[in-house]
């Protein structure tokens, strides 16, 4: 459901250890979702993954979506240029009557520069990624993707507006006949929050995605949540 790499960009340049837990209710789905977060930056770069757990959708009784993210920078020194590498991958389950069925989400591999841009106060910034993604078994030439992250504080810090927009070349056969609807996917997810404590925020998120998953054409996808910042 979601690929929150932007936060990255909220703590670029921090020295810091970071981690969190969200819990989201999706409208449109009519499930949970927890995602849970760790960024580390070091000497050489940083570190950041996250994992998205579904609980209910489709009738599953459990977790019905298991995905997550490792993403590993390189920078030198503080050259706004770095190298990102990164691994995706997950599985998804659903009900039918003969019982639960699962399949899983393709490995992806991805590689390619990223640049980074922060206000001195880290009030707002953005970062952009140009990739190399290589799916396991897809058969789709030279694959890529483009991902745009942002972020702004506002209202004396009280409130964040962030989020993510990816854009990757992937195969996708809707009907399983053999045949490619779309080449093309779309996924960006804007957040809002409001922080009522240092370890306590509500807000939420949409989702905008075009042949994403398993669903043709263009999708909106809202949620309620609240967060909790270790």
């Amino acid at each position: 459901m979601k690929k929150l790499l932007f936060i990255i960009l909220l703590l670029a340049g921090s020295t810091s250890f970071s981690q969190s837990l969200d819990l989201h209710y999706d409208f449109e789905r009519e499930c949970l979702t927890t995602t849970m977060e760790m960024f580390r930056p070091d000497k050489l770069g940083n570190t950041f993954f996250f994992i998205d757990m579904n609980y209910g959708e489709g009738d599953v009784e459990g977790i019905s979506n298991a995905y997550w993210e490792i993403a590993r920078v390189f920078n030198i020194n503080k050259f706004p240029i770095g190298i990102n590498l990164e691994y995706n991958g997950g599985f998804g389950r659903f009900y039918t009557d003969e019982g639960d069925k699962a399949f899983g989400i393709n490995n992806a591999w991805l590689i390619g520069p990223v640049y980074s841009k922060n206000a001195k106060d880290y009030s707002k910034g953005f970062t952009v990624k140009a990739l190399y993604k290589g799916i396991q078994g897809a058969d789709v030439g030279f694959g890529y993707q483009f991902t745009g992250v942002w972020y702004l504080h506002f209202l004396n810090k009280k409130m964040t507006f962030k989020g993510f927009a990816d854009l990757w070349r992937q195969d996708s056969d809707f009907n399983f006949d053999g045949t490619v609807d779309a080449e093309h996917v779309f996924l960006a997810e804007p957040q809002i929050w409001y922080h009522i404590h240092k370890h306590f925020d509500v807000g939420g998120e949409v989702e905008l995605s075009n042949n994403f998953g398993n669903t043709e054409g263009f999708k909106t996808r809202p949620t309620i949540a609240v967060k909790w910042i270790f």
